[in-house]
């Protein structure tokens, strides 16, 4: 197998801090969903990226304010309501950078929460963040109680079924293992033969690794195990302590894991990436709406107005994703196929 976008990627240097700590402390309460403080334009026609961010993120105010001619595109239900509903699936621990609560315990901050709150501003629209567990995100947009999820969503052909979608960022996945475990992803599913390894209930990546799985069962090869655990800390611990060899997880969170436990007995290392979007094709991160919403041009035209214009950049600078930049945003790019691993 040689995977057409397994090149490597060098890891980002998220600036921690306690993060970790004040997750514990901020999410435990919280349920299946909840309503997050969005408060974080400093004036009119400004957005404030990577506040609150415990030191994930270098904290900038963006001058954005509303373009008319993007804005006319919404449908009139939308625009009516003079607010974007924006569904984010991180609940119950959250999963740094990409949404957690920041440092006053109660705001959701995180860069798809920033993102989402750009592409409000350009669409003249209040944003107003709901957070959910990732099951719900996708009940959330079913139902309408969201309009659309920033929410590290990988555009998938299956997904397109059901919703539509605007590419924000490349989707890489990662493998975090310990720091002193010597084995390597190699961009070669058979070296997950004999072991085992957690991830998220309801992710693409979790199809990926079922794919593989299914492969290397019917290949004869040792038995790939899969484990499930509540939450990233939950995964992290049974890391450190021998329970799993590795955990498949957004390369964001990877990176970040890799940063914060730096020099601790819980560090860890990236052991390869592997493109979202499975062996042929490069992942993509979208703005999620439901199919026919006829809201993923003006979201896609509000990306593109931001990338044109720097915000796009400085708000992947700040969170230090740089290198998953896109050059365009597009409706309904080809996606992870449905029979492809």
């Amino acid at each position: 197998m040689s995977p057409l976008s397994l090149r490597s990627r060098l890891t980002r240097g998220l600036t921690a801090g306690t993060v970790l700590a004040s997750l514990a402390g901020g999410l435990a309460a919280c349920g299946g969903d909840s309503d997050a403080a969005t408060t974080t334009d400093s004036a009119a026609g400004t957005v404030t990226v990577g506040a609150l961010s415990n030191g994930a993120a270098q904290q900038a105010t963006l001058k954005v304010a509303e373009v008319k001619s993007i804005s006319a595109e919404l449908p009139k239900s939308v625009a009516k309501s003079g607010t974007l509903e924006i569904g984010v699936g991180f609940l119950p621990a959250g999963s740094p950078p990409l949404g957690y609560v920041g440092s006053d315990q109660k705001t959701l901050t995180g860069s798809e929460a920033d993102i989402g709150r750009l592409v409000a501003a350009v669409l003249g629209l209040k944003p107003e963040l709901k957070n959910s567990t990732w099951e719900n995100l996708f009940i959330g947009l079913d139902s309408g109680k969201v309009d659309v999820a920033f929410s590290n969503v990988t555009d998938t052909e299956e997904r397109k079924a059901k919703y539509e979608f605007a590419s924000y960022r490349e989707d890489n996945l990662g493998f975090a293992v310990k720091s002193t475990n010597s084995w390597n992803f190699d961009g070669n599913y058979e070296n997950l033969a004999g072991k085992t390894v957690a991830v998220g209930a309801g992710t693409n990546q979790e199809r990926i690794l079922l794919e593989w799985k299914k492969k290397l069962a019917a290949e004869g090869k040792k038995a790939l195990t899969v484990k499930y655990f509540q939450d990233n800390n939950s995964t992290y611990l049974a890391l450190a302590s021998g329970k799993i060899d590795a955990y498949l997880a957004p390369n964001p969170s990877v990176a970040y894991q890799v940063s914060s436990t730096k020099g601790s007995a819980k560090a860890v290392r990236n052991a390869g990436t592997y493109s979202g979007a499975g062996s042929s094709l490069q992942g993509l991160i979208a703005a999620t709406a439901k199919k026919n919403s006829g809201l993923a041009k003006p979201l896609a035209d509000a990306i593109n107005y931001l990338i044109k214009n720097g915000q796009y950049a400085k708000w992947l600078a700040a969170w230090n994703l740089s290198n998953e930049a896109v050059a365009k945003s597009e409706v309904n790019p080809p996606g992870l196929p449905v029979t492809d691993s």
